[in-house]
C-alpha cells in the first residue's frame, strides 16, 4: 500500500503535473507490445479529476494495430525527480532513496481517424508547446508540408479507467535531514525537484543550510 502521506494534497496536484510533463510511455497490454513515449494533452476535466487525454502516434507503429485489438493500456507520466544521496546527510547511516512526482492512468484507447480530429489534436499540442515562446511557431508555418505530416500520424483519445498519483517529496524526512536534502539537491542543479518539494513542505520549505 503507498504512503498516505505520498499522495496528491488534491486532484489540481495531478492535473497540474501532467499539463507541465505531457510526455507519457503509453504502455499497452498486449504482452508482446512495446511501451511507446508520446505527448498527451487533457482534454476533458469532470469533477476536478481527468477524464480523457488526447494524443497521436505514428501510423506504422505496431503499437497503433495491437491497440486497435485491445485499447486497455497504461499511461505513465513523470515529473521532476532526484537521487537523495546520504553523502549530504551529517548522519550517514541513513539510506540513499529518490524523490519523485508521478501519475498513472489505466485507460482505454479509441483512434479518432478523421481529418477535423487529427488537425485539432495536432494544433492543441502545437499551442500549448509554443504559447510562451517567443517568434512561436504555427502550423502554418509548415506550408504543404503539414499536409504531409498529418498522412503519417493517427490522433487518439484516452478515456481514464482508473488513475493513481504519488508524489513522494520529502514528508517522511527528519526535520534536521529535510535541509541537507535540499542543499544536496540545489548544490546537484535539480531546482524544479526542490520547489516542489518546498510547495509539499510549507512548514520547513528552506533554502539549505547556510554555507
Amino acid at each position: 500500500m503507498s504512503n498516505p502521506r505520498f499522495v496528491p494534497r488534491s486532484d489540481t496536484d495531478t492535473v497540474r503535473l501532467v499539463s507541465e510533463h505531457p510526455l507519457a510511455w503509453i504502455v499497452p497490454r498486449d504482452e508482446d507490445a512495446h511501451a511507446m513515449p508520446m505527448p498527451l494533452r487533457i482534454e476533458r476535466i469532470e469533477e476536478g479529476r481527468i477524464a480523457t487525454l488526447i494524443g497521436h502516434a505514428p501510423r506504422h507503429f505496431p503499437q497503433v494495430a495491437q491497440l486497435r485489438a485491445d485499447p486497455r493500456a497504461l499511461l505513465l507520466f513523470m515529473g521532476p525527480n532526484g537521487y537523495v544521496s546520504p553523502s549530504w546527510f551529517h548522519d550517514r547511516t541513513q539510506a540513499p532513496t529518490w524523490n519523485f512526482a508521478i501519475a498513472q492512468f489505466d485507460v482505454r484507447i479509441d483512434f479518432i481517424d478523421t481529418p477535423d480530429e487529427l488537425d485539432r489534436v495536432i494544433r492543441d499540442l502545437v499551442d500549448a508547446m509554443e504559447a510562451a515562446r517567443p517568434n512561436r511557431w504555427r502550423v502554418e508555418d509548415m506550408h504543404t508540408r503539414y499536409a504531409q505530416l498529418l498522412a503519417r500520424i493517427i490522433p487518439f483519445r484516452a478515456t481514464v479507467v482508473a488513475a493513481e498519483a504519488k508524489f513522494k517529496l520529502g514528508q517522511d524526512e527528519r526535520d534536521d535531514t529535510y535541509p541537507e536534502i535540499i542543499d544536496g539537491l540545489q548544490r546537484a542543479g535539480n531546482d524544479a525537484l526542490v520547489a516542489l518539494m518546498n510547495e509539499f513542505n510549507p512548514q520547513r520549505a528552506t533554502r539549505g543550510p547556510a554555507s
